[in-house]
């Protein structure tokens, strides 16, 4: 993949973000994600790449844009497979919590997993335990591992899984292990991604969330030198079907992040819609101006760059052309 796409996929999550911003705090998580999802459309068309969709908005029968196997870009540059959410934690946006954020990745064509639309169990770390831990493992021989390996007690270890009631024996191991829990109401892709970042303080991140937001998490992991691994959870014939049909053969594999993303190059970005961890939200300033808070990562040279971005909403060219809303 050419270098300056790293740089212009940045745009498009900019714009969805723009577009979704005008509804936190509304209540209103399925206008908010069409608002997104729209803007993320459009903008699409303007790179120039020749993608096609493996982890979008669900079915061609199921959405009208962003569908999986729907074609993206200008119809010129490289063949790339696209992982795309327009609006990642739209209840989070919603409700007017952090970590809502727009988030999309590019890979060479034939390397994102095509993942099915299910649950996945999940363990991500940070580079300091990549290589050293495997999802394998009973949850105690995890905890312990981690803690010898970056030289921390157990009572100082913390450890980041979304807040579910499936999850309620997984906390309570955890609490006997005497470990520190942060739970996350939403924002998958985002608490996967926390392990990367020292300021998050959070060591790991466990338990089940959504198949494609794993992907998605797995391509932001590999360009921070993390480690993703995942392990799909098919819930009846139905779903081992769906998993047959997209050339999964043993869904009960472990999945590492090279089984998710590929050996080859990977570009992630992502935009803040409401603050988080590691971006800032849309922010409103006066004579309507937006600003945004963006990441662009690229694995090949594990470049991270963090973009601040003014958008002048007054302009007509920004309003047609970024389909911002103030």
């Amino acid at each position: 993949m050419e270098r300056e796409l790293a740089l212009e996929v940045v745009r498009v999550t900019e714009l969805a973000a723009l577009a979704s911003a005008s509804w936190v705090g509304r209540g209103s998580k399925h206008e908010a994600d069409d608002a997104a999802t729209e803007a993320m459309r459009k903008m699409f068309g303007s790179l120039s790449i020749r993608g096609t969709v493996v982890i979008g908005e669900g079915e061609m029968d199921e959405a009208p844009m962003l569908y999986i196997g729907e074609k993206l870009g200008a119809g010129a540059g490289p063949e790339v497979d696209v992982a795309v959410d327009p609006l990642e934690g739209t209840e989070l946006a919603a409700r007017g919590l952090g970590n809502a954020i727009s988030v999309l990745a590019l890979a060479p064509r034939g390397q994102l997993l095509h993942a099915p639309d299910m649950y996945m169990e999940k363990l991500a770390v940070g580079p300091q335990l990549a290589g050293r831990l495997s999802l394998s493992d009973p949850i105690s021989t995890t905890i312990r591992k981690a803690s010898r390996e970056l030289g921390k007690p157990l009572s100082e270890l913390t450890v980041l899984l979304l807040d579910r009631e499936r999850h309620a024996p997984l906390i309570r191991e955890l609490r006997e292990l005497g470990v520190r829990i942060r739970l996350l109401t939403d924002g998958d892709v985002a608490g996967a991604m926390a392990p990367c970042y020292p300021e998050t303080g959070v060591d790991l991140y466990v338990g089940s969330g959504g198949a494609p937001e794993g992907v998605l998490a797995a391509a932001a992991i590999k360009c921070l030198g993390g480690e993703m691994q995942g392990r799909l959870m098919p819930d009846g014939e139905e779903q081992l079907q769906r998993c047959a049909e997209m050339g999964i053969a043993d869904p009960a594999r472990v999945l590492r992040t090279s089984d998710m993303v590929g050996s080859g190059d990977v570009i992630f970005a992502a935009t803040g819609v409401t603050p988080g961890d590691f971006l800032e939200g849309v922010r409103y300033l006066p004579g309507r101006i937006a600003h945004t808070h963006s990441v662009v990562m690229r694995a090949a040279t594990r470049t991270v760059r963090y973009i601040h971005t003014r958008h002048d909403l007054s302009l007509k060219s920004v309003l047609r052309s970024e389909q911002a809303i103030g």
